[in-house]
């Protein structure tokens, strides 16, 4: 169900949402299209006042089936660049918007990442090419 847009939400981004969700630890707020997602100047200082781990933006893609972006700056994170845990909550909203189990999606951080979506029952099941960011060794001496 969707939840009332607040100024609490809309003082949050430079654009104005048309919809936003509560879930059990991010808010979703959905836009009109992609290029608004890409766009998007989000206001690091109001998100961080949010009761949530973070903020999940979304739209319909323009070469994917939706388009996305998280932000968490309470938990240390400004931008995620691929946010898993989103798209358990994004992939069921748009299955049901496009009335498809099988969904393409990009996150549009600046590194991008574009990911394969399925909903089958109450899962979600989630594929895509890894990036290496970080090498390193573990001593357990």
């Amino acid at each position: 169900m969707p939840i009332e847009l607040t100024s609490e939400i809309f003082d949050c981004f430079d654009q104005k949402p048309k919809l936003a969700f509560k879930g059990k630890t991010d808010f979703m707020v959905v836009f009109e299209n992609e290029k608004q997602i890409q766009n998007l100047k989000p206001s690091f200082d109001k998100i961080a006042q949010l009761e949530a781990r973070g903020i999940i933006v979304t739209a319909k893609g323009d070469n994917t089936d939706f388009v996305s972006r998280f932000f968490a700056p309470q938990t240390g994170v400004t931008e995620d660049p691929v946010t898993g845990s989103a798209h358990t909550t994004l992939t069921p909203y748009w299955a049901k918007q496009l009335s498809k189990l099988e969904l393409t999606a990009t996150q549009l951080s600046e590194r991008k990442g574009f990911l394969k979506c399925s909903l089958s029952g109450d899962r979600v099941q989630i594929s895509g090419q890894a990036k290496l960011y970080l090498i390193g060794e573990i001593n357990t001496e």
